[in-house]
């Protein structure tokens, strides 16, 4: 797939993404415990499998400096992709449509209000 229409995918797959209500970030740590083996929140974090979240919301993506991204989501980052509540809610239903040939083994969240709780939780790094 070409870079335009990649990010014509991403763009569409989120607007197609349901309105997210400010979630529960206290729900949302219960939640984030199967994120925790592949990545880290908090004071002190550091990268794992994936790089440490801190500060993610509405920040572009691929920033953390000595993190290895894939050539996709540079590529998007390149962009313009930025995880705002939009994106990161599409990413975290279903990674691969957000960045198809991304590193990202994690099939994806089903619940929204789970996804919404994260989110809210991830927002507390900021």
């Amino acid at each position: 797939m070409n870079k335009a229409l990649t990010y014509l995918a991403v763009a569409l797959s989120v607007a197609a993404m349901p309105a997210f209500a400010e979630g529960d970030a206290a729900a949302g740590e219960k939640v984030f415990k199967k994120c925790k083996a592949c990545h880290a929140v908090g004071e002190g974090a550091k990268k794992k499998v994936g790089p440490p979240l801190n500060g993610i919301i509405d920040a572009p993506a691929g920033q953390f400096e000595g993190f290895k991204y894939s050539k996709n989501l540079m590529e998007l980052a390149e962009g313009g992709l930025t995880w705002d509540n939009a994106t990161m809610a599409a990413y975290l239903t279903k990674p691969k449509d957000v960045i198809p040939k991304g590193k990202m083994a994690f099939a994806g969240l089903k619940k929204e209000e789970d996804i919404a709780n994260v989110i809210a939780y991830l927002a507390t790094f900021q």
